[in-house]
């Protein structure tokens, strides 16, 4: 004689039954379970394969550091290159503007006895080296105070710090109209150490 489940408590059953079913699938999914061998699976997660990778950040950041410091040195031989490029061009312009002017005036302070008759006549002034492209050079201006047209030789002695006269540069002016102005450059072809000082030595009005 079969026992027949009441309707109600039937679905009530398939409902367990089902419920049992997701949970044990679900246990089986997220967690670990026995074996018939006794032992027990678990998930395990493999390591990256290191073949995989392509490069490594120590070379990398050497590789950096060497093209920064590439980089840093090309730029300073172009601005040493650029300086130097400026004081030749710089000497060239002065020595093709005095070059005449300097053996005239040589020639006229030869026989000049003491500093000449026109030291008061001279000035001069001290150019920036950013100018000069890093050369020492001195702006003589000659001004004629007399009243009349006439010449003028200038002999300028670069001194080191003992007071001795290492270089002997010489400018003039010809013809130079009364009352006017002439500003010849000397260019001191010493290094730039030790420090030297620009001294009249000579100005002769002829």
């Amino acid at each position: 004689m079969s026992r027949r489940v009441p309707r109600g408590r039937s679905g009530s059953w398939r409902a367990a039954v089902l419920l049992s079913a997701i949970a044990c699938g679900s246990a089986l999914v997220s967690c670990s379970s026995d074996n018939g061998g006794g032992g027990s699976s678990t998930a395990s997660i493999s390591p990256p394969n290191a073949s995989n990778f392509t490069g490594s950040a120590p070379s990398a950041i050497a590789s950096a550091a060497s093209s920064i410091i590439a980089s840093a040195s090309e730029r300073a031989s172009s601005a040493a290159a650029s300086v130097s490029a400026r004081a030749s061009e710089f000497a060239a312009s002065v020595d093709a503007d005095t070059a005449r002017a300097s053996a005239t005036a040589q020639k006229e302070l030869k026989n000049v006895q003491g500093s000449g008759n026109a030291t008061s006549e001279v000035s001069m002034t001290g150019l920036p080296t950013a100018e000069t492209g890093g050369l020492r050079a001195v702006l003589v201006t000659i001004t004629n105070k007399s009243g009349k047209t006439a010449s003028y030789a200038v002999q300028v002695d670069f001194k080191n710090p003992d007071g001795k006269v290492v270089e002997t540069r010489y400018v003039g002016k010809e013809n130079l109209e009364p009352g006017k102005k002439a500003q010849p450059v000397v260019v001191s072809r010493q290094p730039a150490e030790p420090q030297l000082t620009a001294v009249l030595a000579k100005a002769q009005r002829y």
